[in-house]
């Protein structure tokens, strides 16, 4: 990313944090910010005055806003946590950046990579920070799957899967009308739980040279005859290639996935529980017994991790951290930025391959 101009600094004073939405995820990072001595919550932003202030009120802010124009020019804000739906991130976080705000942008960032990395890039210009709300790839879990990748030799394979059945699904095949399964709003199971998995492969992997995709879809209730909205998914797979490695990607909102997320390099195997908050992992070493009718594994040690019980606390104190200008958190911050940006381009080749369409894929 491009090296920020002319940074707003906040020295010596807690990070004053406004917020976008009022939903249960909105709600557990502000038990998160309260816990945190480097920011205070200032107050909240709803197309509803009374339900803004109402929700402030309750969890100790001060300030209610129902335009997005007085949220970007209060001076009493200094970052803003967006968690409004995706297809309205990038377009509230590019008003927030070119008002100077700082911004902490609850995962999918964007509805597509073009629409990131627009956000990324004004922020730059204008000094200010943008990051993902991505919990899982900065906690104490994910950290210990990074630092024990090279202990496996040249990894070959990888299987990572994130799959939960949702109260919603009875809901939307009853025909209703729900946002988290609405393209218009940048919804579906890829954008709203896959991501989850393609974002810790990016870190651990990169970009890969080949996406094939296969999602499990379904008819939009309500959505018209020949809309280029009406095909969302619900689960899928996809199929990443490096060239010297393949890495498996496995996720859905119609179905539980039990098993650990595994990856095989050539020395040794590394097994994790939890691909949102990765714990009990384990370090199977490779033995060659010569032929054998099954694998077998060798010398097996565990490697301790102890996570947040609220592990949005990680991203946070990651933000204010790039925000109070310290260099390494800011380094940090750009890589984060490349890893979005590279999982949104993965997400957007799924897509095109199954025929899900949003509206900010059309070319302005």
């Amino acid at each position: 990313m491009g090296k920020r101009k002319g940074r707003p600094m906040i020295e010596d004073r807690k990070v004053r944090i406004a917020t976008i939405g009022t939903s249960s995820i909105c709600q557990r990072f502000l038990d998160a910010l309260a816990a945190y001595d480097g920011a205070t919550y200032v107050g909240a932003y709803s197309r509803d005055i009374s339900r803004a202030r109402t929700f402030s009120k309750e969890h100790g802010g001060t300030l209610g806003f129902d335009s997005l124009d007085d949220l970007c020019a209060c001076p009493e804000v200094d970052a803003v946590y967006v968690s409004s739906p995706n297809a309205v991130h990038a377009s509230q976080a590019l008003a927030l950046v070119r008002a100077g705000k700082h911004v902490l942008v609850e995962k999918s960032f964007a509805s597509n990579a073009r629409e990131a990395k627009r956000v990324f890039d004004v922020a730059s210009e204008h000094g200010v920070v943008a990051m993902e709300a991505m919990r899982s790839i900065h906690t104490p879990g994910f950290r210990a799957v990074v630092e024990t990748l090279p202990q496996l030799g040249d990894v070959r394979l990888a299987q990572m899967g994130f799959s939960k059945v949702t109260s919603r699904i009875a809901r939307l095949r009853a025909g209703e009308h729900l946002n988290v399964f609405d393209p218009r709003l940048a919804g579906g199971s890829l954008m709203d739980i896959g991501v989850y998995c393609v974002e810790p492969a990016m870190v651990l992997f990169g970009r890969p040279s080949s996406v094939s995709a296969s999602l499990v879809t379904t008819t939009v209730p309500g959505e018209p005859e020949g809309s280029p909205y009406r095909t969302v998914d619900l689960a899928g797979a996809l199929l990443l290639g490096y060239g010297d490695k393949v890495v498996t990607l496995s996720f859905g909102k119609v179905s539980d996935d039990l098993v650990p997320c595994q990856i095989e390099g050539e020395r040794a195997t590394l097994i994790y529980q939890d691909i949102t908050k990765p714990h009990d992992l384990r370090v199977v070493e490779h033995v060659d017994r010569g032929m054998t009718w099954g694998t077998v594994g060798g010398n097996e040690r565990t490697v301790a991790v102890e996570n947040p019980g609220n592990d949005m606390a990680c991203e946070l104190a990651d933000f204010c951290d790039a925000v109070r200008g310290d260099a390494a958190a800011l380094d940090r911050a750009d890589m984060w930025s490349d890893v979005t940006l590279e999982s949104l381009m993965v997400m957007d080749t799924a897509r095109e391959q199954a025929g899900v369409r949003f509206p900010a894929d059309r070319e302005d």
